[in-house]
């Protein structure tokens, strides 16, 4: 693109500045525009608007510190990136196969929780890109349900930083019959059974007034397609991948807190479009609604067994030992002081975020602080993928396809 001034090319062709601070961008992206009219001709993503630098920043923590950095990379699925990070850091301390059996289990249901969450987001906002305004509102009613949730079982709404290297922070909760507000009545298991029982029916909702709306079609059907292998060559994951005919998950492919035991399907597409995209993601809220239901059946055969491991070294004592064990109270000094010490090392751990293949590369030099810490953030990848969706289409097709690759710009430039 050879520009002659900051609106024209030398060819005519306009020059159009989208972003970073359209509402259509989904955060703070810019997007330089060649066009021929209305088509567009290029497109060039501009990021870095939100960088944090988190990873440098998680460098001068220790390894417990560093767990709520990760809550504000992928803002809208928290509890996805604590659990990335927290894996890596169970496989550098040697300890990955010593995490209890409800520990996982919890884990499994608040990440499903995350994921139909920010699906939620996703779908509210990108029915809202295409004028359908009551989607959104529908959307948001739900969300509200998973973040009561979180708050019931962390204290906080969003960036709980629930999970911990060993298990996770504290027991959920089992409801008090006597409390005030009548929703503290609720135990976890009641308030996370009552959700998966009304969320099939809310997806049909969203289905009923979508699916076969005729303006939603004709604004996402044949637009925005990729072909299996352009998505490969793009490095796609998640259902931007799995929309193009490719149903790789992370769940199935590299199994991770026993999602081996669960049984689910990988919803896919081959048609590589909007709608595509669509109608996958809106599939995996009712699969991951399925695998909530197990995940409490199995919860309800736990009960009482340990959500963390019993080291001191590594995972905080229990609150009864504290006041009983001076022995205990120098291992939760030494740990709030100065953190857990791994063996040098390095380890990488992966999992399905809502938005695909999550990763994160951890290495010690044998400190309590970690030496380099890097995330695989998959709407990075599936980012660079967008000229491949918008060239040749109308700047309007441009608003849909942003919209369907679901991006977070905090994980994206973190």
């Amino acid at each position: 693109m050879v520009m002659l001034s900051e609106t024209q090319t030398e060819s005519g062709r306009m020059i159009l500045n989208m972003g970073p601070q359209h509402p259509s961008t989904h955060g703070v992206l810019r997007l330089l525009l060649e066009l021929e009219g209305e088509e567009v001709v290029n497109c060039v993503p501009d990021i870095g608007f939100l960088h944090t630098g988190i990873e440098k920043t998680m460098e001068s923590r220790n390894y417990h510190q560093a767990i709520v950095l990760t809550d504000r990379t992928d803002y809208l699925s928290p509890l996805t990136n604590n659990l990335s990070y927290i894996l890596a850091c169970e496989k550098l301390f040697g300890i990955e196969q010593d995490i209890p059996v409800r520990a996982h289990v919890i884990r499994v249901i608040m990440c499903e929780l995350s994921r139909i969450g920010s699906h939620l987001i996703w779908l509210g906002t990108q029915a809202l890109d295409l004028g359908a305004s009551t989607v959104f509102l529908y959307c948001w009613r739900e969300r509200e349900q998973i973040l009561s949730i979180n708050e019931a079982v962390s204290g906080v709404r969003m960036m709980t930083s629930y999970f911990r290297i060993g298990g996770l922070s504290a027991d959920v909760n089992r409801g008090d019959p006597k409390a005030d507000n009548p929703a503290d009545r609720l135990s976890f298991e009641d308030r996370v059974a009552e959700f998966v029982r009304i969320m099939p029916g809310r997806v049909d909702e969203y289905e009923l007034l979508l699916s076969r709306n005729p303006i939603f079609m004709d604004r996402t059907r044949g637009v925005g397609t990729i072909t299996k292998e352009d998505a490969v060559r793009y490095a796609f994951t998640g259902p931007c991948l799995r929309a193009s005919g490719i149903p790789l998950d992370m769940r199935v492919a590299y199994p991770y807190c026993g999602y081996e035991q669960y049984d689910f399907d990988v919803p896919f597409s081959n048609e590589g479009d909007v709608y595509a995209r669509y109608m996958v993601r809106l599939r995996e809220m009712r699969e991951s609604v399925k695998i909530i239901r197990q995940g409490l059946e199995k919860l309800r055969g736990l009960e009482g067994q340990p959500i963390r491991i019993d080291d001191p070294r590594i995972a905080f004592p229990k609150r009864d030992k504290i006041h009983t064990s001076m022995e205990s109270l120098i291992h939760h000094f030494k740990l709030v002081s100065e953190g857990p010490v791994p063996p040098a090392g390095e380890a990488y751990a992966v999992v399905e975020s809502p938005r695909g293949e999550l990763g994160t590369y951890v290495f010690s030099d044998g400190s309590n602080k970690p030496h380099r810490v890097r995330f695989r953030g998959p709407g990075f990848y599936n980012l660079q993928g967008l000229p491949r969706l918008t060239n040749g289409r109308m700047v309007a097709d441009v608003v849909a396809c942003i919209g369907s690759i679901d991006i977070v710009l905090g994980e994206i430039d973190r």
